[in-house]
């Protein structure tokens, strides 16, 4: 495999992640995992941002709309946020790496 292609193939791929999550954020309620990715972090980032930021509303008092969501044809429960909700939440999250607090900024400012 030609290593050029694949990192365009990867680069690619991480940029349709991320815009089709921000037209998700823009259209309505989404999950937090959800809003983390549009703002630029990858899916293991958004997912590790996602559980803290969990953390950062039940001490916020900030409640989401509960709903699906389906992967791979399983329906799990899910918490959808506002992007003024996710705002409140992030200026209660305080992460420790730099990239974290970067995504932290974009979230609190996203609204």
């Amino acid at each position: 495999m030609i290593r050029s292609s694949r990192d365009r193939r990867q680069t690619v791929r991480a940029r349709s992640i991320q815009s089709r999550a921000a037209a998700r954020v823009r259209r309505g309620p989404a999950t937090l995992a959800t809003h983390a990715i549009a703002v630029g972090l990858g899916v293991r980032e958004a997912a590790s941002v996602a559980g803290s930021l969990r953390k950062a509303a039940a001490k916020a008092g900030v409640v989401g709309l509960t709903g699906v969501a389906y992967r791979k044809g399983r329906a799990r429960a899910c918490t959808r946020y506002s992007r003024a909700a996710v705002a409140v939440i992030a200026l209660t999250y305080r992460p420790r790496r730099d990239l974290y607090k970067q995504a932290a900024a974009r979230l609190a400012l996203a609204a």
